[in-house]
């Protein structure tokens, strides 16, 4: 056999692997090929024998990413397949001047989508078209698609079950308040220099500048979700476990808890962060 056969042979092998099993979700013709909706698509895989009523994960990627690269986080994709979720990817608008795509998230800057709606447009479309719960999604995203799931969560609490963002949050100027409770796990890397804890000067010399553009602290975000969910001060629980430190806000007004995940780590989303999520978000809804 050519050596330029077994070449091609050893690259495909390890994706055909990768992909066996993953009941991707055909939207047309093509099996690659995304869901369109009105005003943008998203990305589906299905469990491979999905329930009538499944639940879903549905995650927002980040900076120059997109839904079909939201499908190669194969850790994250796969946990989730496994337990029975559908995982859906939505994608974000083009970059100007650049490929990949963003999120329209900063209630300040101009917007070229309304997120909110439309992100509970693919919500309503892929329940509808794969016979999934709406009523059990979880909304979660990494870096500025954590971002966008915390506006989400708080302009519309009630648009999804729970809210799970990973290192990402709000950037400056914080918002004032959030419309109501939500059931919210924030994770976040001790190390993240990317989108630090305490956040980052991205434009201007200053944070107090008119041309100032920073990311939020997560602890000052930490702080509005207590106070729109109504929850005490102090954590009701605090645990460790090698990967992860997790403060647990449980005494809250109904339909709200938050949970606050560190781990030691910079900006990613970290190996078993999908058994934690889901365990999580299981748990609220038990």
């Amino acid at each position: 056999m050519p050596r330029s056969v077994l070449r091609l042979a050893a690259i495909l092998l390890p994706l055909v692997a990768l992909f066996a099993g993953a009941a991707r979700a055909a939207c047309g013709p093509d099996t690659s090929a995304p869901c369109e909706i009105a005003g943008g698509s998203y990305h589906v895989e299905l469990p491979e024998a999905p329930q009538p009523g499944a639940p879903a994960l549905m995650f927002i990627h980040g900076w120059g990413s997109s839904g079909e690269g939201t499908l190669t986080m194969r850790g994250v994709v796969e946990t989730a397949l496994e337990r029975g979720y559908a995982v859906i990817a939505p994608d974000g608008i083009p970059r100007e001047g650049r490929s990949g795509r963003t999120w329209a998230f900063h209630p300040e800057r101009p917007q070229r989508r309304d997120e909110v709606a439309f992100l509970q447009a693919v919500r309503d479309n892929a329940a509808a078209r794969f016979d999934l719960d709406p009523d059990a999604m979880l909304l979660a995203g990494f870096s500025i698609g954590g971002s966008m799931a915390s506006y989400l969560a708080c302009a519309a609490p009630e648009a999804f079950a729970a809210y799970a963002p990973v290192s990402g949050s709000f950037w400056r100027p914080h918002p004032e308040g959030c419309a109501g409770p939500v059931r919210l796990l924030h994770t976040h890397g001790w190390r993240d220099g990317t989108v630090p804890l305490e956040g980052r000067l991205l434009r201007g010399e200053a944070l107090e500048a008119p041309d100032a553009l920073a990311q939020g602290d997560v602890w000052h975000a930490m702080a509005l979700w207590r106070s729109a969910g109504g929850c005490r001060l102090q954590a009701d629980g605090t645990s460790g476990d090698g990967t992860y430190w997790r403060k647990d806000w449980t005494s809250c007004a109904p339909g709200a808890t938050l949970s606050f995940a560190l781990f030691d780590g910079g900006h990613g989303v970290p190996p078993g962060w999908a058994d934690m999520a889901l365990d999580w978000f299981e748990d609220q809804r038990s």
